[in-house]
């Protein structure tokens, strides 16, 4: 098996309400977890602890370079997370540019939610960024 290095260009799209913000261009770290609750099935006479897969569990870790201002789709970094605050959103983001294929997989959050961010976070002589954890809702995958 050959050794493939990948370089990563995440693209990073979030829609609240009929607003799509694309922050890619402000975000330098995105890291995307999924998975399923185990939702245990073992029975009299089991050797063994068996599971099936339950709800769908989903969290997105982005960090982002904030700015402030604008409005709608060209917002800036904390005018578009204040408008998510207590909201759910749908993220789509792929490791590598929009074009999706089996080596960039686009991801679909529906119903994220983001339960709080920290809209300053000022350190002299630094760039400005923020954490922000999305939580919950339904991922679908696609490479098509």
């Amino acid at each position: 098996m050959a050794t493939v290095t990948f370089l990563s260009n995440a693209t990073i799209n979030i829609t609240q309400g009929a607003t799509t913000y694309d922050l890619s261009a402000e975000s330098n770290t995105c890291t995307l977890t999924i998975g399923t609750d185990a939702l245990e099935t073992t029975s009299f006479g089991d050797t063994g602890r068996t599971y099936t897969a339950g709800l769908q569990s989903v969290e997105v870790a982005i960090t982002m370079f904030l700015a402030y201002g604008g409005s709608g789709a060209t917002a800036e970094v904390e005018t578009a997370l204040a408008a998510m605050v207590g909201k759910s959103s749908t993220l789509v983001i792929s490791p590598s540019g929009t074009t999706e294929s089996a080596s960039n997989p686009e991801y679909t959050i529906t119903g994220a939610f983001l339960q709080s961010f920290t809209p300053i976070n000022s350190t002299v002589g630094e760039l400005a960024m923020v954490d922000v954890t999305f939580t919950g809702g339904t991922w679908a995958r696609d490479i098509t």
